[in-house]
């Protein structure tokens, strides 16, 4: 038997023992009826009564270790162990809890917590808790000596290194753990999630100075989930100018990091050591033209003209036109052989900040980003700036540039600014995630077929680098109530089912074909009305979405061909716009008023789905992903053939539509 089932057995005993002496029902709090529901195997309503006689009487540790046991009966074991954890918090010395609590914490792929926890029982001469420490233990022990005698053999063995480092970790060898981490990160300095783990364990040694090092150094690499986690295990505040260097004496190549540190040195007035950190960064990188063109106007404000001159003459022939227009307007004309005869007039940077917000307000973005990056460079350290920024690019549809600029703006000290810009942050990131998994359902009355439809689908599709498709795997619902039985409902309107299936997908194009994106996918349609009527299922198509927006003003479309193969191989193709406006209200509750233009057709002319239609539409956004809507619409059917109702019609479509992308 291996250690995880000797460790299972223990556990699975040691939960029945526990489970069959729960006390009879004779508490006071609604704990009776708590038993009673227990008794009758209603476990839901026994978890609910438990967990408010816990809030009534916090201190009783019975309350919830009965409530612990109950939710293990319902599968819930994560719950359980922090209930355990709970009542270990509150009395130290109970040995069932904090036996209970270390079986599911290794159940629950805590190793680490359920080894301490066995440790410490075991001391007080525990039978079990020893025996689960040696099956936790032993092998780790044994891991240890086996990495470091390969060590040995090849001292550079990456793997050795970072196996070592989390066999002691787990074993509470932090110091070993923490060397061994930093030993990998030198061996592949490229796999700065290295950082993460030894941030962590510096954190746990207690050395906060080298973990926030660690962790700054990672908050500053190309990698965005590893950024994002060290940013969470960050201090709120903005890094000192002494944890810049710290975390560049561990990542010495960051050059997102030491850019960073030059510009706040240079926002402090230390120009001097500005002056060295651009210098290092213009020798180490030489396309930076932002440090190239930095560490020029540092030299010429000096009066080193020489040195100066062709930094920025370099600046000048690379043609960054932002960059650019700042050295023009620097130089004189006699200084430099690319300047025009005249040199425009240097803006200071409050005119240059104004200019910025005009030119956003009035929609020309390339302005505004120009004057807001002039404004950046003088002030870096301007959060509003930041935040404007990220909304300009966003605008721009460069959001690479934008979730950047978010990123940065959300460490505001301002809470207006940090909240905006972590919402804006927030919404892009799944755009930049490898996996992301996405949701929408939407269902809605319509009176034209007196019924309630519901479409829906969950997707988790895989981003490729370097590859322009993602594989993904989706669950479609498509269904009504049948209110009416002797309706006669289109099959392709409500297909009664849940369609499993594996597709591929392209990003949604950019340039001329922007907003396009093709799929195919192929699955099974698992029907909930009769198991005869499931399907191979085989469909894909293009869709395209577009919107404008100018001030209140905006207009949006959305055109979808699709192809079913099991409806007689049919094309459906509809295009759905919106023109409108976004009325004055709540910025909780915003509201649009729009007017709608539909067409639908299809390859085989179905009268039901060859039609156009307008009208007015009202929607509210309840929350992010929320929204409810109103549409009275005024139909005519394009094909009459088979149709059984008048070739005209008035639909009004209420519904719901919810949508989260992770």
């Amino acid at each position: 038997m291996n250690n995880a089932s000797i460790i299972g057995a223990i556990a699975s005993s040691t939960l029945f023992l526990s489970a069959i002496a729960l006390p009879p029902a004779m508490a006071a709090d609604g704990l009776d009826e708590a038993y009673q529901a227990l008794r009758a195997r209603d476990y839901g309503r026994a978890i609910s009564l438990m967990e408010r006689a816990v809030e009534t009487s916090p201190q009783r540790t019975s309350i919830r270790k009965d409530l612990a046991f109950t939710l293990l009966k319902t599968g819930e074991t994560a719950a359980a162990r922090d209930r355990f954890r709970e009542v270990m918090r509150i009395d130290s010395a109970d040995v069932e809890a904090a036996l209970e609590f270390a079986f599911l914490a290794y159940e629950t792929k805590q190793e680490q917590e359920a080894r301490r926890v066995f440790d410490r029982v075991r001391k007080t001469g525990n039978a079990i808790a020893e025996q689960a420490f040696r099956n936790i233990d032993g092998p780790l022990q044994e891991g240890i000596i086996r990495w470091t005698q390969a060590l040995a053999l090849s001292p550079d063995n990456f793997s050795a290194h970072q196996e070592l480092a989390r066999l002691a970790e787990q074993r509470d060898e932090l110091a070993l753990s923490a060397t061994h981490y930093l030993q990998a990160w030198r061996v592949k300095p490229e796999m700065r999630s290295l950082l993460l783990d030894l941030g962590r364990v510096y954190r746990a040694l207690g050395q906060d100075e080298d973990a926030n090092a660690a962790l700054l150094a990672a908050s500053r690499c190309a990698e965005p989930r590893t950024a994002e986690q060290a940013r969470e295990s960050l201090p709120e505040r903005y890094p000192f100018v002494y944890e810049f260097r710290n975390a560049l004496a561990i990542d010495s190549g960051n050059l997102e990091l030491r850019r960073e540190l030059a510009f706040l040195l240079l926002k402090m007035d230390q120009k001097h050591e500005a002056e060295a950190e651009f210098a290092w960064l213009v020798e180490h990188s030489p396309g930076d033209l932002l440090s190239t063109a930095q560490l020029g106007f540092l030299m010429l404000e000096r009066g080193d003209e020489a040195a100066a001159l062709p930094l920025l003459e370099r600046v000048l022939a690379a043609g960054e036109s932002e960059l650019a227009e700042k050295v023009r307007r620097t130089l004189k004309p006699s200084q430099s052989l690319i300047l025009r005869d005249e040199a425009p007039r240097r803006l200071d940077t409050l005119e240059a900040k104004k200019l910025a917000f005009n030119s956003l307000e009035l929609s020309y973005l390339k302005d505004a980003r120009k004057y807001l990056e002039i404004v950046h460079e003088d002030d870096p350290l301007d959060f509003e700036v930041m935040l404007k920024l990220g909304w300009t690019y966003n605008l721009l549809e460069d959001d690479r540039q934008a979730i950047r600029w978010f990123d940065l703006a959300r460490k505001s000290r301002d809470p207006t600014i940090a909240k905006e810009a972590q919402k804006a942050y927030s919404n892009l990131r799944p755009s930049f995630a490898r996996i992301r998994t996405s949701a929408w359902f939407y269902p809605f009355f319509s009176t034209r077929w007196h019924d309630v439809f519901s479409y829906g689908q969950v997707k988790t599709e895989l981003r490729l680098k370097k590859i322009p498709l993602m594989p993904y795997v989706s669950v479609r619902f498509i269904g009504d109530t049948r209110v009416r039985t002797r309706e006669i409902i289109p099959l392709l309107l409500s297909e009664s089912s849940f369609i499993l299936a594996v597709g591929v997908a392209t990003p949604y194009a950019k340039g001329p074909f922007k907003g396009l994106m093709g799929w195919a996918e192929a699955g099974e349609a698992l029907s909930y009305r009769s198991t005869e009527n499931n399907k191979r299922d085989y469909r894909g198509g293009l869709a395209y979405a577009r919107m404008w927006k100018h001030r209140s003003l905006f207009a949006e479309t959305n055109a979808d061909g699709i192809f079913v193969g099991r409806f007689g191989n049919d094309m459906l193709v509809y295009s759905q716009t919106r023109t409108g406006i976004n009325l004055p209200s709540p910025e909780a509750l915003p509201v649009q008023f729009f007017w709608n233009y539909n067409t639908t057709v299809d390859l085989h002319g179905e009268y039901w789905a060859n039609f156009v239609e307008t009208g007015p539409g009202i929607r509210f956004r309840l929350t992010h992903s929320l929204m409810f809507s109103v549409n009275l619409l005024r139909g005519a059917n394009l094909i009459n053939v088979g149709n059984p109702r008048r070739p005209n019609y008035f639909d009004l479509r209420i519904g719901f539509s919810y949508a989260i992308v992770h």
